[in-house]
Parts: C-alpha cells; structure tokens; sequence
C-alpha cells in the first residue's frame, strides 16, 4: 500500500508539473476571550439592586460593574461636577428633577438616544437633548397611621390644607428641605400647590404649619422611623409624616405579619405630593463610554426595571415593566401631582429653602 501511494503521487506529479502539496494547515490556537471591562457607576447612598441583575449584565456583555455610591444625591453630583475632566466613572445614575439644571448647565454629560427611550412614556423625559434619560419616579407624600386615626375617631388628612386645622395640632412630621430630599420636595409641593404671589400663598401655609406645632426633623430616616406612630412602633407621637407614596407597600412587604390592606396610608389628591424623576447618563471623557451606553439600555431595560421598586421603593420609568404584586395591590399613585420646570427649581432653590427657613424654623 506504500508503494501504490508513492506512485500515485509521482504520476500526479508528472502530469500536473506541479511542486508537492503543502503540508496540512495547523489548526488555530485557541485564543482565550478578552479581559472583562469594567463599568464605573458612580449613585446615591440608596442604589440597590438584586446581585442576580449585575451578573445578567456582566454576563452578557463581558463586563464587570462597580458602583461607586458617594453620599446623598447633591453631594454625588458636586462630586461630578469637580471631576468632570477626570471623571470617576462612567456613569452617574440619581440626579433627580431637582438637581437637575445644575447637572445640564455643569455640561457633564455625554448625549445618548437609547433606543430604550421607546418603552419610557415622554412625560418622564425631560431633556430633549437625551443628556440624561429616566430611569424612575417617585412622589413625595403625605402618609398617616390609619390604627392612630381608627383609635382617636379623627378623620385622617385629605389635602394640605387638613394640617393647619385646629383638630390636627401637633400630629405631623416634615423633613428639612436643606438637609433632606424629601423634605425638599414636599417644600415643592406646598409651592406648586399654594403659589407664591397666592393672597394665600406657601409662606402663609408653612407659617399657619408652624403655629400649628409641626416638628421638622434633618432628615426622612429620623422622621419615619422614630417619630412617625407606626414606623417607631408607638414611641413616637406623629400620626403624619412626609414620606413616599410607595411607603404602604413596602411596609406590606416587610411585615411579619399578613395585612389585607395596607397599614398606612398616603395623601394623594388636589397636587398634594411632588413627583421626583431620577436620570441616568454617560459621563464625559469617561473611559468606556460604549460599555456605559450598553449599562444605560440595561438600567432602562425589563429585567433592570422590574428589580426597582422592591429594592430602591420607587416605581419603573419602563412602561413594560411588571410590577411586583405588593406594590400592583397595594400602591398609590397621585393622578395630580406637583411638578415644577427644573429650571424654575435650580435658579430659586436656594432663596425657597432661605425664606422657608425664616418662616418655618427662625
């Protein structure tokens, strides 16, 4: 069989004219993939989201994600704003609509037109230049004790106005709109809702609030927590406290025990709560700028979108987002809240908080 071989090959040889084959092609060498990348997004102290939906992310595009949380939302932004040459990530999520001029004006931001933009509703999207895109909203509001009410035979509050009633003196807690974000945007709200040039106007209402003994705390956790009836379990005093329209569920979900309704309840007519919009957007001169386009179709994506509300308390900009079924049962959502052009907010800001203090504190 050798020597048919070697003859076959000299006959192909002679009649061809033809060099020796050439030896077969080595297979290639496998090559392993490319280093992951990492996406910086630098957010408020109170991003959360499930470890699952990170990896779903790092998987499918090869990434690892480091969230860089840097304080409450003002501070994340004026660290931004200071680094903007060099920035620190790649990303900057938790700019709200009350920060956000300052954020546009600082030129932070990189434009980008997800194509997620499609499944967010246009009220949401308050940058036509796509500087920033929605990622969530949340509406500050009033809520009360529903036991502390049942127990005294009072009507819970139905509007603003309820809380300056002779009936309702000393019940409420509200946050510093210096310190606070929620207190900021319940100051907002009362500006929305009362005006400013009003015969009765917001400085009237927080002067006729503080007549009426409410207690200004420095920040929501202290508010909730330990002066709010409910929340404190009985030691505080407050039946009424600043706080979120998506409380009521959330205290459902954490329950040791079974409600058929929700402990609490939430103010929400007559432009009584302030709806806060938080942003997501792509740093200038950051250092991988395609990886953070792809977290930002990520973040406005379903599987993002649906990990929110029990994790961050809000609810998804995503209008194809399912809701968790405690917060589909159990949430509210104001058909009338207040909303202020961000704009208006960033060049008054500092004056509100100023004659709000006269009024409310000095």
């Amino acid at each position: 069989m050798k020597r048919f071989r070697i003859l076959g090959a000299a006959v192909l040889l002679i009649v061809t004219g033809c060099a020796p084959a050439a030896a077969p092609a080595e297979p290639p060498t496998p090559t392993s993939p490319p280093e992951p990348q990492t996406v910086r997004v630098m957010t408020h102290d109170s991003f959360d989201i499930s470890e699952e939906v990170l990896t779903a992310f790092e998987e499918e595009h090869n990434a690892s994600v480091e969230v860089l949380k840097a304080g409450d939302a003002g501070v994340v932004l004026n660290q931004a704003i200071l680094s903007k040459d060099n920035p620190l990530a790649d990303v900057l999520y938790g700019v709200d609509n009350t920060l956000l001029s300052r954020a546009l004006n600082a030129e932070i931001f990189e434009p980008y037109e997800s194509p997620m933009l499609e499944e967010i509703p246009d009220r949401l999207e308050l940058d036509d230049e796509h500087r920033v895109l929605p990622v969530d909203y949340g509406d500050v509001c009033l809520n009360y004790d529903k036991a502390w009410f049942e127990e005294e035979g009072l009507a819970p509050p139905s509007n603003l106005e309820t809380l300056t009633e002779t009936e309702y003196e000393a019940l409420t807690v509200v946050e510093n709109p210096a310190t606070s974000s929620p207190g900021l945007a319940f100051m907002l709200a009362t500006i929305g809702h009362f005006g400013e040039e009003n015969e009765y106007s917001w400085l009237d209402y927080w002067a006729d609030l503080r007549e009426n003994g409410v207690l200004v705390t420095e920040g929501w956790s202290e508010a909730y927590y330990e002066q709010f009836t409910y929340a404190s379990g009985g030691s505080g005093d407050r039946p009424i406290v600043v706080s979120y329209a998506s409380s009521p569920p959330v205290e459902v979900q954490f329950s040791e025990e079974p409600f058929d309704e929700a402990p609490t309840g939430v103010v929400v007519g007559n432009q009584s709560c302030f709806r806060q919009i938080e942003f997501v957007g792509v740093l200038r001169n950051a250092e991988h700028p395609e990886l953070a386009r792809a977290w930002i179709d990520f973040m406005l994506g379903e599987t993002f979108q649906e990990d929110i509300p029990l994790h961050m308390f809000v609810f998804p900009a995503n209008e194809n987002a399912d809701l968790p079924d405690v917060f589909a049962e159990f949430a509210v959502v104001p058909t009338d809240p207040v909303t202020l052009d961000y704009t208006a907010i960033e060049a008054n800001r500092e004056a509100w908080i100023e004659a709000w203090t006269e009024t409310a504190l000095r």
